[in-house]
């Protein structure tokens, strides 16, 4: 069984390798990226099943990524990261298709878990593999 991908996308470093480490250890291949541009030469070489993505990200910002993940994969999951109650922005990320979004500081547990429970439910898409 292949090991399920996060992509982390936040200009800032310390929130990136907190979130590095901690999906790291719940046994993801986990990825990062501090701009659009990175993360999205990631989403195409990589295919992640995840990506956590922060709404401001200076240059290309996490609606246009979002925009750019979706159009590449439209099956990517993303849930958005944002430091500030921008509801028209999340609202908007909601419609193109962010499953949800969590508030910076946000609790490390919670994201943690909402994660898994995305990638575990994601995981079984009906599909059997049989063997010839």
């Amino acid at each position: 069984m292949e090991k399920k991908k996060v992509l982390i996308v936040d200009d800032q470093n310390g929130i990136r390798i907190l979130l590095l480490e901690v999906f790291s250890s719940e046994g993801y291949n986990t990825y990062q990226a501090s701009n659009g541009k990175l993360a999205l030469e990631i989403v195409k070489r990589e295919s992640p099943d995840l990506v956590l993505l922060d709404m401001k990200i200076p240059g290309m910002d996490g609606l246009e990524i979002l925009k750019h993940i979706k159009a590449i994969d439209s099956s990517i999951k993303v849930i958005m990261m944002t430091a500030y109650g921008e509801l028209d922005m999340i609202k908007e990320a909601t419609d193109l298709g962010a499953l949800m979004h969590f508030t910076k500081p946000f609790d490390i547990d919670e994201l943690r878990v909402e994660v898994n429970r995305q990638l575990q439910s994601g995981g079984s898409s009906g599909q059997v593999a049989v063997g010839s």
